[in-house]
């Protein structure tokens, strides 16, 4: 993960690193449960620690939202190279599943955050990073439909998730047949009119 403008860093400590990563998924976890309205002091309980060692971390609240947001950024990076070494198309697949995560979470603070920042200009720029390179190579061997951009599967997604689902096996099912969609080979809907 390239070095993005946080107000805040992850302790050097064990025990304020366990501590801020705590925070960070208990506010993860509340923000996309209850919106970025959420009690810092639930926050604070979720994690396991005290009000004060949240405020020692995050100072404000904008800062907490900026992390959590680095935070998933820094996530998908991380599982655009665990899955490198799958085939083109099962790495791309489950890159854009742990996606689906990031906008859940994204959809929690986005409003928070300013999308003009260099923050928020720097992660979108290390996301794509992250998986047009996986999409590319699932392009080259053949597994997408060429006339699909990254930047437009990426905003199908955000698109459905961010719609009511009855559980997740349907939103999984919901998002399965979005990625047929961009699988190379698939009959386009004009051709099964014939």
């Amino acid at each position: 993960m390239p070095d993005v403008p946080v107000a805040v860093r992850r302790p050097q400590r064990a025990d304020a690193r366990r501590n801020f990563d705590a925070l960070l998924a208990a506010a993860r976890d509340t923000f996309a449960e209850q919106s970025t309205d959420a009690s810092l002091e639930e926050i604070a309980r979720r994690a396991g620690v005290g009000i004060g060692t949240l405020y020692r971390n995050f100072p404000t609240r904008r800062d907490l939202f900026e992390a959590v947001y680095v935070e998933e950024i820094a996530q998908l990076s991380a599982a655009a190279e665990a899955v490198a070494a799958q085939p083109p198309w099962e790495a791309l697949r489950a890159w854009l599943e742990r996606f689906v995560g990031y906008v859940v979470t994204k959809r929690a603070v986005i409003d928070a955050l300013n999308r003009e920042s260099e923050l928020f200009q720097a992660c979108r720029v290390t996301m794509y990073a992250a998986g047009e390179p996986l999409m590319e190579r699932a392009r080259a061997a053949g597994e997408v439909r060429p006339d699909a951009s990254f930047d437009d599967v990426l905003r199908m997604i955000s698109g459905l998730v961010s719609g009511a689902f009855v559980d997740e096996a349907q939103r999984d099912r919901v998002l399965t047949f979005a990625l047929d969609g961009i699988r190379a080979g698939h009959r386009k809907s004009a051709d099964l009119d014939s």
